[in-house]
């Protein structure tokens, strides 16, 4: 399990590059995560977004899927893939701390 110094805390990441425990998490975290992305600044819409994907995640066990996230989140299918351009569930997931959702190849 590889660790890695990001916004001045020790975090766990699994092989495919999600956090292995979403408990590490904060919003200075993510900040350098969107960074390594392709993110430069999040806004409030990356957010809906983001606490979204992180309270399924605590309520269910894993990432809503990309349906889900559209239906559910308030954030239609073409914004969320210009906010989280190459694959927005992923990334977001990667953004929100969460292990990688079922249903991503």
């Amino acid at each position: 399990m590889p660790t890695r110094e990001i916004a001045g805390k020790t975090i766990d990441f699994d092989d495919e590059n999600f956090m292995s425990d979403h408990t590490q998490w904060n919003e200075d975290v993510a900040t350098e995560l969107a960074k390594e992305e392709g993110i430069e600044q999040l806004n409030d819409r990356h957010l809906v977004v983001i606490n979204f994907m992180r309270k399924e995640f605590e309520e269910k066990g894993t990432g809503p899927s990309i349906r889900r996230l559209t239906k559910q989140s308030g954030v239609p299918t073409k914004e969320l893939y210009a906010l989280f351009p190459g694959g927005p569930a992923k990334k977001a997931a990667r953004i929100a701390g969460i292990t990688k959702p079922q249903g991503c190849v």
